[in-house]
């Protein structure tokens, strides 16, 4: 296997574990078939502090074909008794859109890219400087594609639904091979909805400690409870489907979170990455206010210069400005040099040195 590189940049962003999560919305089918809707979204998802939107570049031809034989017909699902080739056909971004999708994030500023499903659409989202590419869960097993997008020497993002480790290793070896070492895998459940029960979350360490890899959430699960806790696992990225209005209908609407939803995804994602801190045994400042109030040693009556301590005449009890509690044994019995009240803290200045 070649040699990967943890940490690498789209567009000028770092993407790593020790980098804010990359968050991408994934527009998918969400813009009903109208141009201004796309751009809606890409507007929704900038103001929402996303990284990055994600689309999907395919025709229903390139994806399979109009047949209604039983192969083509879906069986189970939210799309059960449709044709492949009719959801295809409804969810598409068409190609003449992709140019002014571009144009539109670059102008306010927000990074495009996306998920090519054959050499066509790599071909057009090349003529594009799409600044990454995204490989699907479903495309995984499709290595001739993998070894075109990675040709590119971009980053290089693939899902792992329904993949074994043996699959997720050919896949990667391609992409190793053909790229520029910049890849990351996401981990993936392909169910749509995914229930949160069946996230299995501890994937995301396992393909981090297998492949040695950057490794993100393509989270299709309908609220952010899964993303948020893959930033405590090790999560660099996090996909998830967004819809730019909150009465957006189509494909895959019904598991795509709202604009206030996504707000919420971006700003838990970053507290939850703040939260984590860096390893080692650290003290932070936030708790410098408290450490005064931790126990210590005070005089518990007054004593005359001259008094031998005793049991009971000293006491561990807040507030701490007193000397250490372990240091109880070593005091009874030693001598004042000099008066104490009752409330004074316990110092070493009062005994002989």
């Amino acid at each position: 296997m070649e040699r990967l590189k943890l940490m690498f940049e789209i567009n000028g962003k770092k993407v790593g574990v020790d980098q804010k999560p990359y968050i991408i919305a994934e527009l998918s089918a969400n813009h009903g078939g109208k141009l201004d809707n796309a751009k809606l979204a890409i507007k929704v998802a900038k103001e929402s502090g996303a990284s990055a939107v994600k689309i999907q570049t395919y025709t229903p031809d390139t994806m399979t074909i109009n047949s209604l034989k039983p192969d083509f017909i879906i069986s189970d699902g939210i799309w059960k008794g449709r044709t492949l080739y009719d959801v295809y056909n409804e969810a598409y971004t068409p190609f003449e859109w992709h140019k002014e999708l571009f144009r539109y994030a670059r102008e306010i500023e927000i990074t495009l890219f996306s998920s090519p499903f054959d050499e066509t659409a790599i071909e057009l989202l090349q003529d594009l400087n799409s600044p990454a590419y995204k490989i699907a869960s479903f495309e995984l097993v499709d290595l001739p594609l993998i070894k075109r997008a990675a040709e590119c020497k971009k980053p290089l993002l693939i899902s792992t639904g329904m993949a074994s480790v043996s699959e997720v290793r050919e896949a990667l070896d391609v992409a190793l091979k053909h790229g520029n070492g910049e890849v990351l895998l996401f981990h993936c459940i392909s169910s749509y909805p995914a229930p949160l029960r069946d996230s299995s979350l501890k994937n995301i360490e396992f393909l981090r400690d297998e492949f040695g890899v950057e490794v993100g959430l393509s989270d299709h699960t309908e609220s952010n409870i899964a993303s948020i806790i893959s930033i405590g696992l090790g999560a660099s990225a996090i996909e998830k489907h967004f819809k730019p209005s909150d009465t957006t209908v189509g494909p895959d609407a019904s598991f795509s979170i709202t604009p206030q939803q996504l707000k919420s995804l971006v700003s838990d994602c970053n507290d939850a990455w703040s939260s984590l801190g860096k390893v080692g045994f650290h003290r932070t400042i936030a708790e410098e206010g408290s450490h005064k109030y931790r126990r210590s040693l005070y005089f518990m009556r007054d004593l005359k210069k001259g008094s031998v301590i005793e049991v009971g005449d000293i006491r561990a009890i807040r507030p701490g400005n007193g000397v250490s509690p372990k240091f109880t044994d070593t005091i009874i019995g030693k001598t004042l040099i000099a008066d104490v009240e009752r409330g004074d803290p316990v110092l070493f200045d009062v005994f002989p040195g």
